[in-house]
């Protein structure tokens, strides 16, 4: 394939053979179910096969990183201090970024004690719904233009460039919106996992790039049919659970039949999702450092590394 001629591409049977021994802080299947996303599904042997790699291959890039900082510090003559390592983790609505995101954090932690890991989403960067509905973007949520890109942008410099305390705002799935006056922070740490579908997009009227910041990236990738069943899945277990909540969003559409809240949700796929998916988060897929492709059992099937 032209679009990854730049990229080395293992089975998931190859890949499994670049870790070395598998780490002794193993994941337990209780552990796996408290971090998976929403009818997303991921095994202990999919930690073995496919996350034990990853983890080892972010911890070559974490040391090189680090000699590399040191390195320029001295040439520079300036004193040496820790710069986080940032990850981004992008692909489409419903293929799994979350879990990922959650997995590596705790095996990163287990396997490397020594360093501080956070771990983030893009998604408090969203205009809140007040501002979407007044530019009347509120159809075309998850867009590039309705993430307030300068705040996003001006918070991962201050990652890579400050010491102490950063805040960052909180969305929240539930209510569909930013929590107001609802605030999280990271303070100075050795790796920050930043997982988004905009994690690898180019900001609007400007040259600068997320992936600008990110030190590795990965992209979740998946055939589109097998994504949107995934969405419309996703979709009716938020409304199993809003049953009994009035305070969650997916409340309201619990009080139409259900054909035709489902038909809402293919709309929503057909209209919104996929439209972004296909124009503005697909086509970031080769800047990433690695991609992870799934099939439709949500198994990683292939795994790309890029070449150079």
């Amino acid at each position: 394939m032209k679009e990854l001629s730049n990229y080395n591409e293992f089975s998931r049977e190859e890949w499994k053979h670049f870790h070395g021994e598998y780490n002794k802080q193993a994941i337990t299947n209780s552990e796996l179910r408290k971090i998976k996303s929403l009818d997303d599904e991921i095994s202990i042997e999919d930690v073995r096969s496919v996350y034990a790699p990853v983890r080892h291959l972010l911890h070559i890039y974490l040391k090189n990183y680090r000699k590399l900082t040191k390195l320029k510090n001295d040439f520079l003559d300036h004193p040496n201090k820790k710069v986080p390592f940032i990850i981004g983790v992008s692909g489409s609505v419903a293929v799994g970024k979350s879990t990922t995101a959650r997995l590596l954090k705790i095996m990163l932690e287990r396997a490397y004690p020594q360093y501080t890991v956070a771990q983030m989403t893009t998604d408090g960067f969203l205009y809140p719904s007040k501002v979407l509905k007044e530019k009347g973007l509120m159809d075309k949520k998850g867009f590039p233009q309705t993430y307030d890109m300068p705040k996003l942008l001006k918070f991962l410099s201050d990652v890579k460039t400050q010491t102490g305390p950063i805040r960052y705002p909180l969305y929240s799935h539930n209510i569909y919106d930013i929590i107001p006056n609802k605030f999280e922070e990271i303070n100075n740490p050795d790796i920050l996992i930043v997982e988004g579908i905009n994690a690898l997009q180019l900001t609007e009227n400007t040259r600068i790039f997320m992936s600008d910041f990110f030190d590795f990236s990965i992209y979740i990738d998946a055939d589109v049919k097998n994504i949107e069943k995934w969405f419309l899945d996703r979709f009716e277990t938020l409304l199993s659970l809003a049953r009994n909540d009035p305070n969650s969003y997916y409340y309201q559409f619990t009080q139409l039949p259900e054909k035709e809240s489902l038909q809402m949700a293919k709309d929503v796929w057909q209209n919104i999702n996929y439209p972004n998916l296909l124009n503005y988060i697909r086509p970031t897929k080769t800047r990433a450092d690695l991609i992870l492709h799934k099939s439709d059992d949500h198994q990683i099937d292939k795994i790309y590394l890029r070449k150079y």
